[in-house]
């Protein structure tokens, strides 16, 4: 019997709950000890959504941000990184559906970036869809 893959938009939409728990050991820019925010790809997606047209955001901000608001010091970098692949999908599938208002995840998503070139929309989408707000990420480097 064969498995029903879940959509982008199923996988973004599902009830996890976020954990905080203590970081056990050292690894990426968290050393050992801290408190780390698990946060689920909705509480990204709402994140996301919160961003002002015509900003950017990058994914580290986005981490301390989340991480404040949820008494922690720091988002998990893998989980957020695997939200952010999930959102990033989602809005696309969205779009590609034909529905306007969707997640604006290029306002997080360096095209430059390892997740972007994963991305089913392609680097060229999301470059348009920052020019279209004005977003300039070299400037910003």
């Amino acid at each position: 019997m064969s498995k029903i893959k879940k959509t982008w938009v199923e996988k973004r939409d599902c009830d996890k709950e976020p954990l905080v728990k203590i970081n056990p050991k050292s690894w990426s820019d968290m050393p050992k000890g801290i408190k780390m925010f698990i946060p689920t790809p909705k509480i990204v997606n709402q994140y996301v959504c919160n961003i002002p047209k015509g900003n950017f955001k990058n994914v580290k901000s986005l981490r301390k941000d989340m991480a404040v608001d949820f008494d922690a010091q720091m988002s998990c970098p893998m989980v957020t990184g695997i939200s952010l692949r999930i959102i990033s999908e989602a809005s696309y599938e969205e779009h590609m559906l034909g529905i306007k208002k969707i997640t604006p995840f290029w306002r997080v998503v360096e095209p430059s970036s390892k997740l972007a070139m994963k991305l089913a929309c392609g680097i060229d989408y999301i470059i348009q869809c920052q020019e279209n707000e004005g977003i300039d990420i070299q400037s910003l480097s």
